[in-house]
C-alpha cells in the first residue's frame, strides 16, 4: 500500500476525514495513506482536522522531528505531557491551540467531542499501545 497519493490540481480535501502531507524533500502536498494508529509519517508535516468522538487508540505518542501543534476548533480535551520536570495536563477548549514540544511525550483525552486541527512532524514518531484488557 502507498504511504501518499498525488492531489490533483484544484481537488477539495476534507481534512476531518483526510490528512495532508507537507512533503519536505520534493515540497509537495500528498494525501497520506492510514494506519490503525492514525495517518503514516512522512519527512515533513502531516495535516489534518479530525472530529474527536473517543480517546486515540494508543495510550500515547512523541515526536521527536519537531514541535507538533495542536489547535482544538471545537470541543474540550485534556492533553497530558509527560514533562522532564513532571506531568502537566492542559485543558483545552474551543479557538484554543498548544505546542507540544519535540521528543515530549504526550495523550490527548477527550472530554466533549469537537473538532482538533494537527500540524505533526515527521518521519519520526512512537505510539505507546493500549494496555491488554
Amino acid at each position: 500500500m502507498p504511504t501518499t497519493s498525488e492531489i490533483p490540481a484544484g481537488e477539495r480535501i476534507k481534512l476531518s476525514s483526510e490528512v495532508v502531507g507537507m512533503e519536505r524533500g520534493s515540497r509537495r502536498a500528498v494525501l497520506m495513506a492510514k494506519s490503525r494508529h492514525g495517518p503514516l509519517r512522512i519527512d515533513g508535516y502531516t495535516v489534518g482536522a479530525p472530529y474527536l468522538t473517543g480517546d486515540p487508540p494508543h495510550s500515547g505518542e512523541m515526536h521527536p522531528d519537531g514541535d507538533e501543534l495542536l489547535y482544538l476548533v471545537s470541543g474540550r480535551v485534556r492533553v497530558l505531557l509527560e514533562l522532564e520536570e513532571g506531568h502537566c495536563d492542559v485543558e483545552l477548549g474551543p479557538d484554543q491551540a498548544l505546542v507540544v514540544p519535540r521528543g515530549v511525550w504526550h495523550l490527548v483525552h477527550l472530554l466533549e467531542p469537537g473538532q482538533l486541527v494537527h500540524i505533526t512532524p515527521g518521519p519520526g514518531g512512537e505510539h505507546r499501545p493500549l494496555p491488554k484488557t
